[in-house]
């Protein structure tokens, strides 16, 4: 007997909006997992239900899985996403389901016997977050680095696999999930499964076929694409290093993980727990407007028989008699490394240069170029010697001296991390030294490096904002912060949170209970009132602030953003085409603000030139409306984390 079924397919180069018709010769249930002929080519799909025969010609299913249907959950999640960031339907689905199925018959997941160690006494402050968190929803764990965020994790994940659900556990970055899985391992044995697409597309067929398959209750550590793997029942959902904006994906869907986390804890009742030392103060805001735990801890979780000190010396950079012996790195933080040296101990040196952005400053005063209308860093772009505001439309001449202290020595700076390492092998010629960056090649990368590092098998780490986020290491004692001041000056309304949340969280590699510790901090504003909150931790006032700031500018979390781009092959092309589209979005007369058009903050890519128009909107659905009537040849990334 002939059925019609609809079904959603997953591959990106179907850009329809809805299912599609094929016909098979047995009856199938929803979430039935098929292969389909889309145009020349074979593609997974899963069955949504049975339809009448269609007006239409249709093509036959071309094989059936005997895999188990997907969870109903998921279903409802996909089709929630399919409203909620609006892309084309073949790139929602491929969140869902792998590339292929394994060929080879994959085997359910076995827990063989295994004894768990004693974990530590808990502290009073785990035992109060403990007690707080009570039933599903929201809760936010703000703890200080090393106060034992994740012996809460493995607590709430004892009682989730007692009671027969699953966890899913996130990490921002793929070089924390060895640390992350193994503390888990520890607890939980085979039951836990990593997740992450440095994995080779064999090995996630395979790990995804057999959680599909598994019966009984996982927990599975990864990267944000782990939030869409087929588990039964999800009893938890933990977000750690909750305000890194790595769990927004910079491709289409352009989904942010958290939100959808949101959702499926909602599907499934499930209690989520957002951790960090450094909330992100969109979801501080909401949290305290829903009135949903905010948990603080701020004790240290590794006990010691004799108390470590902490100390944090702040360097000025602007007084270049404390660098005699390096132009980057100062004469203590030399001294520093070398005592660090000499006791066998570890040393951290930090610096973000994450683009190619450059500072406009004064070397005398630290007085730094700045936007008059959004209160943002101008960058400097020396093909036209102007300096522009990448939010607004806002540009001006490169000003030939400080317009403060009338300094003529207005200057543009950037240094990297292969500068560093080379210096530092220059001052300490026989130390090991690794550099962990996005230059790294695969092997190179830290997660593979991870045990090495640990062990104490490497003296000085120089790197990026991947060595802030959550790392452990016993035997780091020396943190160096090259310049402070770098995240600052990007064109963008984070930047002051997020240099505040990469100090903080650089400053927290050390002083964790290990042993004693100490932070250097370079920086061109050893006044400024971010550093002293950094210095003092005084996060509820800093984040008044920036939430007084956001609110007279219209940031979020006080509005909801669209940014839409458009390449070309010349920038008067670029510029023109962005201008005759503000002027179709002012016709449709929404509820909206439009910033823009200006040049993005990468103006030319692939030897394209790229602008920008910045939406803005108290509601989401007017900028849902805008997506709908794009003209071709725009992308749009809805409630992006940035606007670089």
């Amino acid at each position: 007997m002939q059925h019609y079924v609809e079904v959603l397919v997953a591959d990106q180069s179907y850009h329809g909006n809805g299912a599609l018709t094929y016909r098979c010769m047995q009856q199938l249930t929803t979430g039935s997992i098929v292969t389909v002929p889309l145009r020349n080519k074979n593609v997974l799909g899963i069955v949504t239900r049975h339809v009448a025969k269609p007006a239409f010609a249709v093509k036959d299913i071309s094989d059936i899985s005997s895999l188990p249907a997907l969870p109903a959950h998921l279903l409802q999640l996909l089709s929630w996403m399919r409203t909620y960031y609006p892309s084309p339907l073949g790139t929602i689905v491929q969140q869902f389901l792998p590339k292929q199925l394994a060929k080879k018959p994959a085997q359910p997941v076995t827990s063989p016997s295994f004894s768990p160690p004693n974990l530590p006494p808990l502290t009073t402050e785990q035992h109060q977050a403990l007690s707080a968190i009570r039933g599903p929803g929201l809760h936010i764990l703000h703890g200080e680095t090393g106060s034992g965020k994740t012996r809460i994790y493995i607590e709430l994940a004892k009682n989730c696999i007692a009671e027969g659900k699953s966890v899913i556990v996130l990490t921002p970055e793929i070089s924390l999930i060895p640390q992350l899985a193994a503390s888990f391992q520890q607890s939980f044995g085979e039951k836990v499964v990593v997740m992450h697409s440095q994995l080779t597309e064999a090995q996630r067929q395979r790990t995804w076929v057999d959680i599909l398959q598994q019966k009984g209750p996982l927990i599975v550590v990864g990267t944000r694409s782990a939030l869409f793997v087929p588990l039964r029942a999800v009893g938890l959902i933990v977000i750690d290093e909750s305000h890194e904006a790595a769990y927004k994906q910079e491709q289409t869907p352009y989904y942010h993980a958290t939100r959808v986390a949101s959702k499926l804890a909602q599907l499934q009742q499930s209690v989520m727990i957002l951790g960090s030392a450094t909330p992100s103060l969109t979801d501080y805001y909401i949290a305290k407007a829903k009135q949903r735990p905010v948990l603080r801890m701020q004790q240290t979780a590794t006990s010691s028989d004799t108390p470590l000190e902490k100390t944090i010396h702040v360097v000025d950079l602007r007084d270049r008699t404390k660098f005699t012996k390096s132009p980057y790195l100062s004469d203590e933080l030399i001294a520093s490394a070398a005592e660090a040296l000499k006791q066998h101990a570890q040393i951290l040196l930090f610096l973000n240069r994450r683009g190619t952005a450059r500072i406009v400053f004064c070397d005398a005063c630290g007085w730094q170029a700045t936007c008059p209308h959004c209160d943002l860093p101008l960058v400097y772009h020396g093909d036209s010697h102007r300096v522009r505001c990448h939010t607004c439309t806002y540009s001006s001449a490169v000003p030939s001296g400080c317009p403060q202290c009338r300094n003529t020595s207005v200057i543009f700076k950037s240094i990297g991390t292969k500068a560093i390492q080379d210096e530092i092998s220059r001052l300490f010629p026989s130390a090991k030294i690794q550099r962990f960056d996005t230059d790294n090649n695969k092997a190179e990368r830290l997660e593979h490096h991870y045990q090495t590092v640990k062990e104490g098998g490497v003296d000085i780490i120089v790197g990026t904002q991947t060595l802030a986020k959550g790392l452990d290491l016993p035997k780091l004692s020396l943190v160096g912060v090259i310049i402070a001041d770098t995240s600052l000056s990007f064109p963008d309304f984070t930047a002051q949170e997020r240099t505040y949340q990469l100090l903080s969280q650089v400053l927290g590699r050390v002083g964790r209970g290990h042993r004693a510790g100490k932070a250097i901090i370079q920086t061109y504003a050893p006044d400024s009132p971010l550093v002293e909150a950094v210095l003092t931790k005084n996060w509820e006032e800093f984040y008044q602030k920036e939430l007084a700031e956001r609110r007279q500018f219209l940031f979020p979390p006080y509005c909801h953003l669209l940014k839409l781009t458009c390449r070309r092959a010349s920038r008067a092309s670029a510029q023109s085409t962005s201008k005759k589209l503000v002027n179709q979005l002012f016709l449709l007369k929404l509820p909206i603000i439009i910033e823009g058009p200006a040049p993005a903050f990468h103006e030319k890519i692939q030897n394209k030139y790229q602008w920008q128009i910045v939406v803005k909107s108290k509601r989401r659905e007017a900028l849902l409306s805008v997506v709908s009537q794009l003209p071709a040849g725009w992308s749009y990334n809805i409630d992006p984390t940035n606007l670089l």
